[in-house]
Parts: structure tokens; C-alpha cells; sequence
């Protein structure tokens, strides 16, 4: 009684399903996608270090607040193109985050789905500008050099 779904299909389609799944090319894309213990502890080293500054910024204010300073004093020394990435910026919030009114949040990251520092426009704009990843993780070290 083991019906398989390959049974309920027609057998041209079966048939080349079975050729893809048994290429050489097939077996090296699967490969690529499988992960080894040393990539999976630096995924889980990174997620647990997002995870903890997640819960600082929810819990602690002043550490939010630390955090947003240094985010401010670097949008104003280097720019904003240079601090955060995105493609197309609305002047409502160019101009939200360059007087300083923007929040610091863990966000998905809209292009990736990766989880990562993001700052957010106060206001109407529905903007999440992801933080450079050199810059998040110089955060993400502070934050563990200060625990």
C-alpha cells in the first residue's frame, strides 16, 4: 500500500523526473545546497548573536539608544548610501534619517530573508533600509566584547 506520487503520474513526466533526479548535475546542485557541521555552527553563532542583540534593543533602552547614536554619527560621516543598503530611497525618508528620526530593529532583510540589523523611518514611510553587514557585524562585536 505504499502509493507513491510518481504512481499517479503520467509515465513521460515520470520518466523524466527520474532522469533529472539521477544526473550527475542534479546530485551536485543537491550537494551545494547541504550544509556541513562547521557551516551550520557559524549559521547558529551568528543567529544566536542576532537573537541576543534582538532581545537588547527590546529590552534595553539605554543600549538602543547607544546603538542608535552610533548609527546617526555614521550616517552623518559617511552617508547614507554608505551605512545602509537599498536601490531606491523616498526624500521623506532620507530626510526622516538624516535628522536622526529612525528606529533600530532585527529585521528580515526584504532581498536576502536573513535576519540582520535594520533601521526604520518614523513616520508614513514603510521603509526597512538593512544596515550594511560590515557595520552589523561591528555592532554585533561590540555587543559581545560589552557582555
Amino acid at each position: 500500500m505504499s502509493d507513491s506520487y510518481l504512481d499517479h503520474v503520467p509515465s513521460q513526466e515520470r520518466e523524466k523526473i527520474r532522469r533529472r533526479m539521477r544526473s550527475p548535475e542534479a546530485y551536485e546542485k543537491l550537494r551545494e545546497r547541504v550544509k556541513g557541521p562547521e557551516d551550520l555552527e557559524r549559521e547558529m553563532e551568528k543567529n544566536d548573536a542576532m537573537a541576543e542583540m534582538h532581545f537588547a534593543l527590546e529590552s534595553d533602552h539605554q543600549f538602543h539608544e547607544q546603538l542608535k547614536s552610533k548609527v546617526e554619527g555614521e550616517l552623518k560621516e559617511k552617508g547614507v548610501e554608505n551605512v545602509l543598503e537599498f536601490s531606491t530611497l523616498s526624500p521623506e525618508a532620507r530626510k526622516s534619517l538624516e535628522s536622526g528620526k529612525f528606529v533600530l530593529r532585527i529585521s528580515a532583510n526584504p532581498k536576502t530573508h536573513i535576519d540582520q540589523l535594520v533601521a526604520v523611518p518614523e513616520g508614513n514611510v514603510q521603509e526597512k533600509l538593512p544596515v550594511k553587514p560590515a557595520l552589523s557585524q561591528q555592532y554585533l562585536s561590540q555587543l559581545r566584547r560589552k557582555e
